[in-house]
């Protein structure tokens, strides 16, 4: 009992508390059935294990997953083997240690959040209404857990909701996997009931705490995940199955998924509406902008304000801001939910490793060429369209900084990235960009521009690539202030966990897949008829748009479901580049990633040196060669650990692991 109040007095201290129990533990079971009166006997104790639920989303958050810089946008030297498939049930990389798997801290957060639902009523100390609320939070956190292992491992055990008896043995504990559908149902029905009792707002010092928006938010993503190809009628893994040998992933195509998942999007949207609490994050133009940094001009948007044009916004600033740090996320309206108050230290992280060099940063994380070319025009054009009319060119460099020209370039850059949309300007650092570093308390490290050529201080260095290598590297995460020198310091960021974006492109995507008529329960029990609708689908994707500042698209786009479902796919990779791991799943749940993920590598001739005789030859898409890239058929599920195997006797593995 001594041990138990002192470890949630730490919780209650610390806010959040590590731990690693195995979510099988028998002897954690009857610790927790033996002590579980006293544990909710006073406010404190309860609010200490509240604040310990919450411990699974600090740890295994999506900023913080391998899975980050594992796809075809980004490669880290530390998640090489990722990239090249050097994992398996015995080896699980970043998983290796039992205690501190996925599995583990996961489950760890399902018990912890079980228990409190079961337990909290006995407080004496707590009104009705907080009780809700605290039921409501770990809801949330539970079907988050749940949300985080399918998307990796696709069925898993689904945990008793009363718990377990603690007489077993440790066979009769192990559970076997469930099906994948009951699980979703699962996490559907609980994000419904925690939004029915969450709040739709919380106080600044409660900000990494799930409000109504954060549950039907997630409620969505998850839903879209279901309805998507890899298990939606998805025979290719017609041999997932449990140890009774029951198919655990459904054979039919089911389309009404689809319209669950649209259903989902329009309940936060229409709350979003009717309490006016979500809207793209926009910046208005300063009156010293110069036209040449504005848009191109287009009839039908420049003279409009936003969201039936661009006229009022700054697509620069308005993207850039909301990921940066120059706008809290107490005070930016499309944020959704944020893991948690202290959400900036995963994304200074990711600052630590794409910052130069020369501004102390580690100089790892690069920007694959494939995703600089998914990156429009100003104008909307693919750079494919451009090339056509000579508006995109691949040879030749600014003569000047920031001419009416080049009006985002500084000198002496490839014009391979002049006249692109906003967005690329927000998100790419390539070899020439400026780095502010205003924080810096020494001048020579202020508006550096860096280069990654062979030879210079951030480039590579004999043998050693001690460097982006694809020579280009991103600058989503970073604020004009940023600098590690000495004096210097980085700004804190929000870390966009659910955002508002991210909803409508969802809404959009689901929307299209439909071909009937369907009806639809809301998390407020009311029916929904749910249809292919264009206008629906213009509404989001527009606002995107005009945000970014490019056209719409074309009438003829939104009534062809096939080109619809193609440009949707290169939104989802531009607008939520670097977020939440989203290009490394969206590519598995469309099952792209036999194609997508087996292109090589390429990026920048990173051995080519500043000799002006030589210097464009660093430009050219080159083959990474010291990266193999590989994907297989069972790579779309990850391979359950052995140790995890011979634990849970009732275990199955995925196939061909």
């Amino acid at each position: 009992m001594k041990r138990l109040l002192y470890s949630l007095w730490l919780a209650v201290g610390a806010i959040v508390c590590s731990s690693c129990a195995d979510y099988l533990d028998v002897d954690r079971y009857f610790y927790d059935q033996v002590s579980v009166d006293s544990a909710f006997s006073k406010r404190v104790y309860t609010e200490g294990w509240l604040h310990s639920a919450y411990n699974t989303m600090l740890y295994v958050g999506e900023f913080s997953e391998p899975f980050r810089w594992a796809s075809d946008d980004l490669y880290h030297p530390d998640m090489k083997d990722y990239q090249e498939g050097n994992y398996s049930a015995d080896n699980q990389l970043s998983d290796s240690q039992e205690s501190e798997s996925r599995l583990w801290k996961y489950y760890e957060g399902i018990r912890k959040a079980s228990t409190f639902i079961n337990n909290v009523d006995r407080c004496p100390e707590l009104t009705m209404d907080e009780k809700a609320d605290m039921k409501a939070q770990v809801r949330f956190l539970r079907a988050y857990s749940y949300w985080g292992l399918i998307r990796v491992y696709g069925p898993v055990p689904l945990i008793p909701l009363e718990g377990q008896d603690v007489n077993l043995s440790y066979e009769e504990l192990s559970l076997p996997r469930e099906r994948f559908d009951v699980l979703v149902d699962f996490i559907d029905k609980e994000l419904a009931e925690a939004a029915r009792s969450l709040p739709t707002k919380r106080t600044v010092n409660n900000l990494g705490r799930p409000t109504r928006g954060a549950a039907l938010g997630l409620r969505a993503r998850v839903l879209l995940y279901a309805a998507s190809p890899l298990f939606n009628g998805n025979t290719d893994l017609f041999n997932v199955k449990d140890c009774y040998g029951n198919q655990l992933v459904s054979q039919e195509y089911d389309e009404n998924k689809w319209a669950r998942a649209a259903a989902a999007a329009k309940d936060l949207i229409e709350l979003s509406k009717n309490a006016n609490l979500y809207e793209l994050y926009t910046v208005a133009p300063k009156a010293t902008s110069l036209p040449s940094t504005r848009p191109p001009y287009h009839e039908e948007y420049s003279n409009k304000k936003y969201p039936d044009g661009w006229e009022d916004v700054d697509p620069l600033l308005s993207y850039k801001s909301i990921f940066d740090g120059t706008i809290l996320g107490s005070k930016n309206q499309e944020l959704i939910f944020t893991r948690s108050s202290k959400g900036h230290l995963n994304i200074n992280r990711w600052n630590e490793e794409l910052m130069p060099k020369t501004l102390k940063g580690n100089n790892k994380l690069a920007v694959t060429q494939k995703m600089v070319d998914a990156y429009a025009m100003n104008d909307g054009r693919s750079i494919t369209e451009a090339a056509v009319t000579n508006d995109y060119v691949t040879e030749g460099f600014t003569t000047q900084a920031y001419a009416a020209t080049n009006p985002f370039l500084p000198a002496n850059v490839s014009l391979m990235y002049n006249n692109r949309e906003p967005r690329f300007y927000a998100s790419v650092g390539y070899s020439g960009a400026v780095w502010e570093a205003s924080s810096s308390s020494e001048t020579m490290y202020r508006n550096s521009q860096i280069f990654y050529y062979r030879g210079l201080n951030d480039g590579k260095q004999g043998f050693k690539e001690d460097c982006p290598i694809t020579g280009i590297t991103m600058k989503k995460y970073y604020n004009n202030e940023d600098s590690r020198t000495t004096g210097g310091y980085q700004v804190d960021k929000t870390e966009m966990t659910i955002r508002y974006g991210e909803i409508l492109l969802i809404y959009a995507e689901a929307l299209n897949e439909l071909t009937e008529v369907h009806h639809v329960t809301s998390y407020t029990g009311e029916d929904m008829v749910i249809q292919r609708d264009v206008d629906e689908m213009r509404y989001a994707i527009k606002r995107i748009r005009m945000r970014a500042g490019v056209p719409d698209y074309s009438d003829a786009t939104y009534k062809n479901p096939d080109d619809f479902r193609m440009k949707l796919k290169k939104e989802r990779q531009v607008e939520l580049f670097g977020e939440n791991c989203m290009r490394y799943f969206d590519l598995r749940r469309w099952k792209d990633a036999m194609i997508e993920e087996n292109q090589l590598l390429q990026g920048c001739n990173i051995n080519v040196s500043d000799d002006e005789t030589h210097i464009a030859d660093f430009y050219k898409p080159t083959i990474i060669t010291t990266v193999h890239k590989v994907f297989e058929q069972r790579m779309y599920l990850w391979p359950f650990p052995t140790y995890e195997l011979k634990r849970n006797v009732n275990m199955t593995q995925n196939p061909g692991w």
